[in-house]
């Protein structure tokens, strides 16, 4: 899924924050895994990244663990992604 919001303003609400800008593969999806085991079921975390392998490894990563991205925006820098906990 990728999205381009018209303005800030309509970026989903979220209840967490992980920024993994300037950091490359793997540690963005280890980060992301611990972010989203220490969450609770619907609770939205929002990721902040710059590298490009996010755009491959988090749906990825949300597709095996089922969890749901509910938002992405990969046509500007940084990347952003919603994931909603399952």
């Amino acid at each position: 899924m990728s999205t381009t919001p018209e303005s800030p303003t309509h970026l989903p609400e979220h209840q967490h924050l992980l920024d993994t800008s300037g950091l490359y593969c793997p540690e963005p999806v280890m980060m992301l895994h611990n972010a989203v085991r220490d969450m609770q079921p619907g609770e939205i975390l929002k990721v902040i990244a710059t590298d490009p392998a996010t755009t491959r490894d988090i749906p990825k990563f949300c597709n095996f663990l089922g969890h749901d991205m509910i938002f992405s925006d990969i046509e500007s820098e940084p990347l952003l992604y919603f994931i909603k906990k399952q």
